[in-house]
């Protein structure tokens, strides 16, 4: 038994941490008290040194000190603020009216809304609430089929998941030792393909079923012509600036992600100032909700670390790579795999927790058979999208329960008594969008390019061209050790080609011995 335990204790630990999940206890805190346990138990068996967690403080200073995760918290009051500053609620009215006059026009103005709070927020709760508290009444106001609605609020809202500024983009950054900036790079084309194929949907539900997503009357069409120009361009023109200074400055090279999260965190003060929505309340609270999505983070993050610590001290990084490449198919039997069990813990852990706690082992399986991480990450983390999505436990579908309507009520415009959206309304919108988010998962596989494209710009470098050279101070392109001393007795010139003279004349020692068999000569 002790035998078992002791060659086994990578498998039987994971399968711990699964139980310990399942029973309901927070996450960071089962990660290290399963971490902790295990440790122990490796050293009271002698399989681990006696000395393993001391280096617990190393690692928890080291993740105190990187600089990448800074950028979480900037990203996030950059999205808080600008959620609270009513941005949404001016892009929706706005691109609704735009819209309007065609049969989904309210569908593609929340998915286009969806991909502009996006790239500004990269905050998924705030993307779904908003659009559920202002899009949601006036879907079911002009008659939109309640599973349609609801399911493209939810499906965009989780846009936010995949576009840049995304939080879980640089968490998975971290986590695969890969650039930020490259990781955005790769990310935008499946993002932008992502949003192109929800509004297919729509257009597809628009001529299957008109009825479902039926167009804005004329008289909920208020703004037209000029007016309506000046409102596109008001509206639209301060969050595609914003989008610039944050995305574009990263891409081009200017600034890294902390520092476009920065200027983005300033940029929004300054559009919230610039609409008179600015004060201290809506600071607080931003600031209150910031530390709060920072501390979990952070906390699962220390806890993984000592989880992670006793895995790789017990070999789980090989019991993982073994079995992961054991898979048939090799390179394509692993990414099915990974994508499979990604999907399915996707139902119980959101995508902080995948990231934390799935990456760290597939990844190194992943760069031992060579598959380029930035795509590895990436087709990852649409897959981890779905986690927002999964009947009945999305986060997406809990946030817009937790502002739909859920019983009957009277429409402050029409008068008309609109029906409570159920659960089962809610679950049925969403999996349509499942759908299309596994189908993209599908495409990326199969078209690497989408994502590999972020190397484009790489410059190559021929080994057989390098070339070494350390520069000596002093040296000016001499000897960098000085003129070499020359032999003793050497010549001083070196134009001098004589036989160098050690200071004496060359010794006489007499004739010639005769060799033998010539006779002696007589004088």
């Amino acid at each position: 038994m002790f035998a078992f335990f002791a060659e086994n204790l990578a498998p039987i630990m994971f399968l711990s941490l699964i139980v310990v999940l399942l029973m309901g206890y927070p996450v960071a805190f089962a990660l290290a008290f399963v971490g902790f346990v295990f440790g122990f138990i490796g050293i009271e068996m002698g399989l681990l040194p006696i000395n393993l967690f001391g280096a617990v403080p190393d690692r928890i200073f080291g993740q105190m000190s990187n600089e990448t995760l800074l950028a979480i918290p900037f990203f996030t009051f950059m999205g808080l603020i600008l959620e609270r500053s009513g941005m949404a609620e001016d892009l929706l009215d706005t691109i609704g009216q735009l819209f309007g006059p065609i049969r989904g026009g309210l569908a593609f103005a929340v998915i286009f809304v969806g991909a502009i709070l996006a790239a500004t927020t990269g905050v998924v709760a705030a993307s779904v609430i908003s659009m559920g508290l202002i899009s949601l009444p006036i879907m079911l106001r002009y008659g939109y089929d309640r599973r349609v609605a609801a399911g493209t609020i939810a499906a965009s809202g989780t846009l936010a998941q995949i576009i840049p500024p995304s939080l879980v983009l640089i968490i998975l950054a971290d986590q695969l030792g890969r650039s930020v900036g490259d990781m955005y790079k790769g990310a935008l084309v499946p993002g932008l393909m992502l949003v192109a194929i929800y509004a297919a949907y729509i257009i597809l539900m628009s001529y299957l079923q008109p009825a479902s997503v039926p167009a804005l009357p004329p008289e909920a069409r208020t703004l037209r012509g000029w007016k309506l120009g000046r409102k596109v361009v008001t509206s639209l023109v301060p969050p595609l600036v914003l989008i610039f200074l944050v995305l574009g400055t990263i891409f081009i090279g200017l600034a890294t992600p902390t520092e476009g999260g920065a200027m983005g965190a300033v940029g929004a003060l300054a559009l919230a100032a610039g609409n008179r929505r600015l004060d201290l309340s809506m600071m607080k609270s931003a600031l209150y909700a910031t530390a709060k999505l920072s501390s979990f983070v952070i906390f699962i993050l220390l806890g993984a670390r000592v989880f992670s610590l006793t895995f790789y001290g017990v070999d789980g990084h090989i019991w993982v790579e073994h079995l992961m490449t054991s898979i048939p198919g090799g390179e394509i039997g692993f990414l099915i795999v990974a994508n499979l069990l990604v999907f399915f813990l996707a139902f119980f852990l959101d995508y902080f927790e995948l990231a934390f706690i799935i990456i760290p082992l597939l990844a190194p399986v992943a760069d031992a058979l060579g598959i380029d991480l930035i795509w590895f990450g990436v087709m990852l983390a649409i897959n981890m999208q779905t986690s927002f999505m999964h009947p009945p436990f999305g986060f997406s579908l809990f946030y817009l329960r937790s502002v739909a309507p859920n019983r009957a009520y009277k429409d402050r415009v029409t008068g008309a008594t609109i029906q409570p959206v159920t659960s089962g309304q809610i679950y049925m919108g969403a999996l349509p969008f499942l759908g299309i988010q596994l189908f993209m998962v599908a495409v990326v596989v199969a078209f690497p390019g989408l994502v590999t494209h972020y190397k484009s710009g790489a410059a190559a470098v021929d080994p057989a061209s390098i070339q070494l050279n350390v520069p000596m101070p002093g040296a000016e392109g001499e000897n960098p050790f000085g003129t070499p001393t020359q032999p003793f007795g050497a010549p001083e010139s070196s134009d001098d080609n004589s036989t160098p003279s050690f200071g004496t004349e060359t010794p006489d020692f007499g004739s010639p011995q005769p060799s033998f068999g010539q006779p002696a000569q007589s004088n």
